[in-house]
Parts: C-alpha cells; structure tokens; sequence
C-alpha cells in the first residue's frame, strides 16, 4: 500500500502493552527512532516518514493476560517528483571549525512556507549548552544564532529532520540531514573608521594594533556594525563594476591579483592588501569601502582567520544590515528571534 506524506507512524494497542517496535527503512538500512508512551499503550516515529521510500514495521506486543504478539507489515510512501521536494543544504560545512561569530546557515532549493513547522522539525544541540534561536531571512533560507557569540570550542549537531514535513503548497522535505562542526578559538577585530585602526583580540587577549585605511566619505562610506569572515582569497581581482562604477570613469579601478583579500558583505566590502595606500592608512579613509592595509598586515591577518570570525566596524553612520552577508548580529536576540 501506500502511505501519503506529512505524518508519522502511530502504533496503537489496547487490553494489552508495547514490548518492542522496529520502523526500518530501505531493506532494513536505517532504524528509525520511536517513543512509547508512559502507559505503554503507544509508539510514535520521532520524524515524518520520507517520499518515495519502502518501510518494514514489527511490532512486539503482550496481552493483559501475558500472551506474546508480533504484527509484521510492510507498506511505501507517496513518491514525488524533484519539483515536489525542497533539499536542505547547511553551512559551514561538516566537520569544519569556524569563528565565534558564525551562524546556522540551512538554505532549501524550494520555498518553505510552511515555517513553523519546518522549524519544529530542526534542532541545534551545542556543548556547552548556549541559548540560540531562528531566524527566517528568506522563504529559502532559515538560519540560527546564539544569542551572544559562540564560546571559543563548542561543538554544534545540527538535526534537520525534515524529510516528508510539509513545505505548504504541495511541497515537501527531501530527506532528513544532520551537520557538526566545532567553534574554535575566539578572534575577534575591531575597526575604529575614525581613527583609522584595526585592534584584533585572541581570546579576549590584544595581539595587534593595525593602521588602515577604509572609504572616503561621504561618497564611499563604509558600514558600522558587526560584520563575519566570508570567504578568503589569496589573490582576487577585483573590478568597479561590480559595486556599480563603470570602471572606465575616473572613479573606477579593475585590479588583478588584489593579496590576501577576505570578504565580509555581500555588496563588496573586503579587507585586503592595500600597498598602493599605506601613505593614507591610519591617517585617512581613500577606499571604495573595502578596508586596506600594509601587504605585511593583510598577510599576518590571513594567517590568522578562519571564517565566521567577527570584525566590528565603528565610527560612520552608514550601517551595516541583517542580510548583508552574515549580517545576524546587526539586531538585537530579541528581534532576531520574533523575526523583526
């Protein structure tokens, strides 16, 4: 038979007790988790059951009067198409070990509508313990925060039991994905764009003071707030035309093979090897809005980033949003968490 989606399995009994249950999926390849009432009368599966998958079901029971029972059954699930299920991808990936400041990342390559539900069905278990919450930031796209920055080494399970859940307009979730990954130590830089310095902390502790140089204002005006690591490049070229200047006009510039460039907006703000500025820097702010320094301190750096570390911009009255990158921390929990 086949059994439609958007539910889970219920085992009932009555003038009797549960002694055992087994849900297999796939020829018996995946044990599926379950919960017996206090009263023994009851068993339901943890998670929805997935499309288009064959389950074997055995249930032990005993009668009020002690007689053993088994019931066998076998049944497939409702199947869909590709354009009926949403996948769940995560960042960071498995295994990696990131900054303090790095959220949950889940992206679904179909829209949820259903969000409350999908949320129901996701966990995030961190050691040590820390208080955290979701955030919808798109109909594809659900991420989670601490609500302070992660403590330097918590290890972070990811649990999005989301196969079969429904996604609202016939759409539903692929399968059930699971991610961990570790925090690592805490780095943590601090721009002051008025005064032209970049202070980095290690775990708590000042280990350098670095001049720079950020946008020339008002035209260029670089953002305040709280901004990630996103991504590094060794080398990157970069071009005008993508932050919108023609890069023949005589505010424009095409670069090629810009050093230590790391990435922390989505709009195109860097902070990279600036040789051609090292007169400006820690004096005066000449950039497009990227944050430039000495090829030495871009190197050291580098050397010293991974991504999700957090640098917190100060000094402009140009700020940074939510969803500008990895832009999480730019509201308070509480308006993080009720969506505002």
């Amino acid at each position: 038979m086949s059994v439609p989606l958007g539910q889970r399995v219920r085992v009932a009994v009555e003038h009797g007790s549960i002694e055992s249950v087994s849900l297999t999926r796939g020829a018996g390849v995946k044990q599926l988790p379950g919960t017996t009432g206090a009263d023994g009368l009851t068993w339901v599966s943890r998670s929805h059951l997935t499309p288009g998958a064959t389950y074997a079901l055995n249930v032990k029971a005993v009668s009020d009067e002690g007689n053993v029972k088994t019931l066998e059954s076998a049944f497939t699930t409702q199947d869909l198409s590709k354009d009926q299920q949403t996948f769940p991808s995560f960042f960071p990936t498995s295994g990696s070990t990131v900054g303090v400041g790095m959220p949950v990342i889940i992206k679904f390559d179909l829209p949820v509508r259903n969000k409350k539900r999908f949320e129901n069905n996701i966990s995030v278990v961190t050691a040590p313990v820390q208080e955290g919450g979701f955030r919808w930031i798109s109909d594809n796209e659900l991420r989670w925060r601490p609500a302070k920055f992660w403590h330097a080494g918590t290890k972070v399970t990811v649990k999005a039991n989301v196969g079969g859940v429904p996604a609202g307009n016939g759409i539903f979730g692929q399968t059930d994905r699971t991610l961990r990954f570790n925090i690592g130590r805490s780095l943590i830089s601090r721009v002051n764009i008025e005064t032209h310095q970049m202070r980095v902390f290690k775990n708590g502790k000042l280990i350098n003071t670095i001049p720079i140089t950020t946008g020339r204002q008002p035209e260029h005006t670089t953002r305040s707030g709280v901004k990630l690591i996103m991504e590094k490049y060794r080398t990157k070229d970069m071009n005008s035309e993508t932050i919108g200047i023609d890069p023949d006009s005589a505010d424009g510039y095409d670069l090629s093979g810009v050093e230590f460039a790391q990435r922390i907006t989505s709009s195109g703000e860097f902070i990279h090897a600036a040789p051609w500025s090292v007169g400006s820097q820690g004096h005066a702010n000449v950039s497009h809005g990227c944050t430039g320094m000495s090829t030495s301190n871009a190197g050291w750096l580098y050397g010293q980033t991974i991504i999700g570390d957090p640098v917190i911009y100060t000094g402009s009255n140009r700020p940074m949003t939510l969803t500008n990158g990895y832009g999480d921390w730019n509201v308070s929990f509480a308006d993080y968490i009720a969506g505002r």
